[in-house]
């Protein structure tokens, strides 16, 4: 049975959705952050792969399922930004951090590099978000943000998923080294505590003649 995994900080407030709804967690997380919804599409996305490094999920379905929604999520958010431009990108974008000043900013971003930006946009923050809505503000060719925002998505899964295995097979090993010599530890823990009191006893028996 695979260990229970703890793990530090943020990424330990999304271990029980893992634990509840396991790759359809990564699927929603990823697919809303990507069209958006301000969502930890990032941080799910290494928690889950922490998790496959412990043997608690599979890192081929976790890696596919993100790219996947990833991709999926992008296309949606091209579709809005194609579909209801800047007027409805505008008037309501506010409720989820797309102001007037980042939509003038990514447009030029866009405008300017083109491709580059989707793919890099999937490794800044902000960007990663409004990829997909910005690149259909924009009218890029949707065939041309397709390509790129794939190439883009892979990269991202690629590497936020190999360092959250590794980091998870670690973990593994630290509970398997941790189980097989957690007596030993302990053994020398109480011995080294009972050597320290029985020193201090001495040298309190020393310093003071009237005992």
């Amino acid at each position: 049975m695979a260990p229970t995994v703890e793990l530090p900080g943020f990424l330990g407030t999304l271990a029980p959705l893992l634990d509840r709804y396991g790759y359809l967690a990564v699927a929603g997380i990823v697919g809303v952050e990507s069209f958006g919804i301000p969502a930890p599409g990032q941080t799910i996305l290494i928690t889950a792969a922490v998790y496959a490094g412990a043997g608690r999920l599979n890192i081929a379905a976790v890696a596919a399922i993100g790219f996947l929604a990833a991709v999926l999520g992008d296309n949606i958010g091209y579709v809005i930004g194609r579909a209801g431009g800047r007027r409805l990108i505008l008037r309501y974008g506010g409720y989820v951090g797309l102001t007037p000043e980042r939509v003038h900013k990514a447009e030029g971003f866009f405008t300017r590099q083109g491709p580059k930006i989707v793919v890099a946009a999937r490794f800044i923050d902000g960007l990663r978000q409004f990829n997909g809505v910005i690149a259909g503000i924009t009218a890029m060719r949707w065939q041309r943000f397709v390509i790129y925002n794939a190439i883009g998505a892979a990269l991202w899964v690629g590497l936020w998923t190999t360092l959250g295995y590794l980091a998870g097979t670690h973990i593994v090993t630290v509970y398997h080294t941790i189980g097989r010599y957690q007596w030993y530890a302990l053994g020398g823990l109480a011995a080294a505590a009972a050597a320290y009191i029985g020193l201090r006893h001495l040298r309190h028996r020393r310093a003071d003649p009237a005992d």
